[in-house]
């Protein structure tokens, strides 16, 4: 909308300074109807635009326009050249009508509608191609690394099932059967009458234990099986952790704060895991001391925290193990955090903070929401296509034409001036009475593109005369242009003249 305005606008301002009698009225109409055609109709309008442009001068900005459209929108590779080629006699048609009232030498005329068609119709049509490769090219390859990244995400997530079914079958095979035979060792002393009755019991704490290790095990083999399995674990099964450790004889208090609420499926194993970590390092690091697990529900995330008191200096699970560490990869890929570290009282104290929804996770393998991120590494650089070089070469050959017309023209005009110019002396050493033919070998051939307008100014002509107009070498003026005229009758110089006037 705001396009077809300005066109308007500009029109009727060419308008209001052309005279060549075309109502503007009818332009600036004309001009709106075919801007708003330009985009079905291109390569009509375009040479309906390059027609009017030979006329009244109000067609220029509708050609810029019909120009740029043509070229985005004919994608065909004939079809914008065939245009184009078909707008230059449009133009140069209507110019040679409109010639018979301004009297414009032929080889003037045709230079500028070469010049002025390339230069606003021919250049805005490359420089709108330029546009539509460029769009077109941005398209093509954005689909093409979409789906490069798609096959590669693919490739990942296969070789990543290959290893999760590797990794689970080792499980199965070895630390199944290491669970198993712990199992049967002790449920065997456990009916074993030669031992006591402390002894039995810790003997059935550990059959327990290795009981539920082989059932962590059957669920972590599974999930490692199954892509789509529910992570074992939960903030639910946190109370069978906390009682199963406390029935090592060690004193566990659990705490729950906070109404609870709904957690993803990766959200409460990661809890479940925290809190398992945090027992065993408190078993391990200081045995016997009392522990406190707290699961409580933050407005926006869920802190799960096992401390234990004074017992030992737990400097061994701060710096040994991989424990701590893959809790805080696994946190971190939920969006979360976990510290751990000793307590100015004494004792140690392990937290983690989990979001309850993980928007700040981010899969090891990109998904479809991370393609855009990834596509410069996969373009191929020696296969690029460049239109913007085919485009920058058609706008230089247009330049290039556009400027040996130039050239042309300032050759055509400097010669048009040598001959529409003759000296004083030589006005003053021709004598009325004289011959035509001897007058005319004495004068250049002249020239009515430049001194069409003298016609308009000066003495009237004398009756049935015909005369010769020429500029003066005194040149012009602010009072005017010196004008030379010699009148011929019957074959002779009747009379001739040395004004000044304004044309």
């Amino acid at each position: 909308m705001l396009g077809g305005l300005l066109v308007c606008a500009l029109a009727a301002l060419l308008q209001a300074g052309d005279s060549g009698g075309w109502p503007s009225g009818l332009v600036v109409g004309a001009s709106a109807v075919l801007y708003a055609l330009r985009r079905g109709l291109p390569g009509p309008v375009l040479v309906v635009a390059a027609a009017g442009v030979g006329g009244p001068s109000g067609f220029l900005p509708l050609l810029v326009t019909a120009g740029y459209s043509a070229g985005r929108r004919l994608n065909r590779p004939w079809r914008a050249p065939a245009v184009l080629a078909l707008g230059f006699p449009a133009t140069l048609g209507v110019a040679l009508l409109q010639n018979r009232r301004d009297h414009f030498p032929l080889p003037v005329l045709l230079g500028l509608c070469v010049a002025g068609y390339l230069l606003v119709g021919v250049l805005p049509a490359v420089i709108g191609r330029y546009r539509a490769q460029r769009v077109a090219l941005l398209d093509s390859l954005r689909e093409r690394n979409e789906q490069l990244l798609r096959e590669r995400v693919m490739i990942a997530r296969q070789a990543r099932l290959r290893e999760r079914h590797r990794i689970a079958q080792d499980m199965h095979d070895s630390l199944g059967h290491q669970l198993a035979l712990i199992a049967v060792h002790t449920g065997a002393l456990e009916v074993d009458r030669t031992l006591g009755e402390q002894q039995r019991e810790a003997v059935a704490v550990l059959r327990q234990a290795a009981t539920g290790a082989m059932r962590e095990l059957r669920e972590v083999v599974g999930l490692l099986r199954e892509d789509a399995a529910t992570a074992p674990g939960g903030v639910d099964a946190i109370e069978r952790l906390a009682a199963a450790s406390g029935a090592a004889g060690t004193p566990i208090e659990l705490r729950h704060e906070g109404a609870a609420r709904p957690l993803a499926a990766a959200t409460g194993h990661a809890a479940y895991r925290i809190a398992q970590e945090g027992l065993t390092n408190a078993h391990k690091h200081a045995p016997g001391a009392p522990i406190t697990l707290t699961v409580r529900y933050e407005p926006d995330a869920l802190v799960v925290e096992v401390a234990n008191g004074p017992g030992g200096d737990g400097a061994a699970a701060v710096s040994g193990g991989q424990g701590l560490t893959g809790l805080r990869e696994r946190a971190r890929l939920l969006g979360g955090m976990v510290h751990s570290g000793p307590q100015p009282g004494g004792g140690f104290r392990l937290a983690g903070m989990l979001p309850y929804t993980p928007e700040g996770a981010r899969a090891a393998v990109p998904d479809d929401e991370e393609l855009a991120l990834l596509s410069a590494d996969l373009e191929e650089p020696g296969k690029r296509r460049r239109p913007a070089l085919g485009c920058a070469l058609g706008a230089l050959g247009v330049l290039g034409a556009v400027a040996a017309v130039a050239a042309v023209g300032a050759i055509v005009f400097v010669s048009s001036l040598r001959d529409a110019t003759v000296a004083v002396k030589l006005y003053d050493s021709i004598e009325v009475g004289q011959s035509e033919e001897s007058v005319n070998e004495r004068l250049p051939v002249g020239s009515d593109f430049l001194t069409g307008d003298f016609h308009r100014i000066g003495p009237p002509v004398p009756e049935g005369a015909h005369c010769r107009w020429f500029a003066s070498d005194r040149g012009s003026g602010t009072d005017g242009q010196d004008v030379l005229r010699f009148c011929f009758k019957d074959g002779r110089l009747v009379e001739k003249q040395h004004f000044r006037g304004k044309v």
